[in-house]
């Protein structure tokens, strides 16, 4: 029998969605208000979610608690209170999409959790829109 668990955090950052091969007209028609030259933040919301089956001894799929830990040392860590565009590497040459952001979370936790485990990460940048990876490239 398999279940997800899943384990909630947020983190504040900055960012600007922004083409640098794009003039600044096509930036702006593409990017709207995301592509202010001065940024902007959002209050994310992640959950990252551990699928697999029960352990039969523990009773659990996953120790939220290391989870919890794990979350806060490569994710929070990396990101909170962070200007993503200027202050993160995993965007330096990438535009810090939700959809990026949401990758790039999935890649920094991935070798940490048993590979008999799926994972996958849901990323809310407001309360209407949020992207889901589970590693399918």
């Amino acid at each position: 029998m398999k279940l997800t668990v899943c384990r909630k955090a947020h983190f504040n950052a900055t960012h600007r969605l922004c083409n640098p091969n794009w003039s600044d007209d096509k930036n702006l028609k593409m990017f709207g208000a995301c592509n202010n030259t001065n940024y902007h933040g959002h209050n994310y919301e992640l959950t990252v979610k551990v699928k697999g089956e029960v352990d039969q001894e523990t009773g659990m799929v996953y120790n939220m608690n290391d989870l919890k830990v794990l979350i806060k040392e490569h994710v929070l860590n990396r990101f909170d209170h962070k200007n993503l565009y200027a202050d993160v590497d995993d965007f330096k040459d990438l535009n810090p999409t939700a959809e990026n952001i949401a990758v790039a979370i999935w890649k920094h936790l991935r070798p940490h959790i048993n590979q008999n485990h799926e994972l996958s990460i849901v990323l809310a940048e407001t309360h209407n829109n949020y992207v889901e990876f589970n590693g399918e490239f």
